[in-house]
């Protein structure tokens, strides 16, 4: 079984290295210094679970020029979405899946007209890490799992093979239903990559805090209520579970949109609280917490405004 990652980040890289460890064939998907310094040194992945230090390492900046696979895993913004499934659609066998690891709830929709409804795995990833330097991901918690199912459908059997090769590679991979698996990761993810960004505080720094706290709270039951409006069933323990999550979370940890934030990139506010916006107001649903969250992060969209970054 051949694996590609396209979108070699933080996340890919994380899932790729525990994958090229364990015997599969592996070609990474990026672009600029990180790419590079992989080109030339290999891949470091560092972190409480163990490091992996891999060498040689397939990369290329050229979806062309990579063997077709098996599986892709799709981890780029959410922002890039549609150009990326377009971008990989030379590297997956005509009988492949495209494992989608994008952040948000709409991902599997956007690029489901360009892949084909049957070759869309929608999926979540679980796992805290970040470009530590270009060639080295950090990673900084014992989160190591991927939920995904299919976007239409009963699962294809390499969707069963996928399961397997996580196994023996060191993570966890479960299948279900894709709809309320996404949903159930935006419950926390949403508010926490709002949280981290505007605060600009790690998770040691904010839940503890009995206002922040507060805040989170009807953060999460905002997007339960959204989710409720659109169809989606959630487990009766969603909110227990979310509000266990944000504590356990490492002290240093922040989402990763902050980081983007942080360096002046573009960040994906637009498909996080903005997208529970707009849902919300599409349904009737009122999203105050949401609406301030996008508000604020709104000036960003694209990065550091020019005039302030000159």
């Amino acid at each position: 079984m051949r694996i590609a990652v396209m979108g070699a980040g933080a996340v890919g890289c994380y899932f790729g290295a525990f994958l090229q460890r364990a015997g599969y064939q592996v070609s990474f998907v990026g672009r600029g210094a990180h790419l590079s310094a992989m080109r030339e040194r290999g891949l470091t992945l560092t972190g409480p679970r163990g490091d992996i230090a891999l060498e040689p390492v397939e990369a290329s900046d050229d979806p062309r020029a990579v063997a077709p696979a098996d599986i892709v895993l799709l981890a780029v913004k959410l922002y890039d979405a549609e150009a990326a499934a377009e971008a990989l659609r030379p590297m997956l066998k005509p009988e492949g899946i495209c494992i989608s690891l994008l952040n948000g709830v709409d991902g599997p929709e956007r690029i489901a007209p360009i892949l084909g409804p049957a070759r869309v795995m929608g999926g979540a990833a679980f796992v805290s890490a970040v470009i530590a330097e270009p060639g080295v991901v950090r990673y900084t918690s014992a989160m190591s799992s991927i939920e995904f199912g299919p976007y239409q459908g009963a699962p294809s059997p390499l969707a069963e093979a996928f399961v397997e090769a996580a196994t023996k590679s060191g993570f966890a991979a479960r299948l279900g239903d894709m709809r309320g698996l996404l949903w159930h990761k935006f419950v926390g993810l949403a508010t926490n990559a709002a949280l981290t960004s505007i605060i600009r505080l790690p998770a040691g720094h904010l839940y503890s805090d009995a206002d922040i706290r507060s805040v989170s709270q009807g953060m999460m039951r905002e997007v339960m209520a959204v989710a409720a409006a659109a169809g989606v069933s959630l487990p009766d323990d969603v909110f227990d579970v979310h509000v266990k999550r944000l504590d356990s979370f490492p002290p240093s940890m922040y989402a990763s949109m902050y980081f983007d934030l942080a360096k002046g990139r573009r960040i994906e506010a637009e498909h996080l609280s903005g997208y529970v916006v707009r849902k919300g107001r599409e349904l009737g649903v009122p999203t105050p917490l949401h609406g301030f969250a996008y508000a604020c992060l709104k000036p960003y969209l694209q990065g550091m405004p020019k005039e302030i970054a000159s």
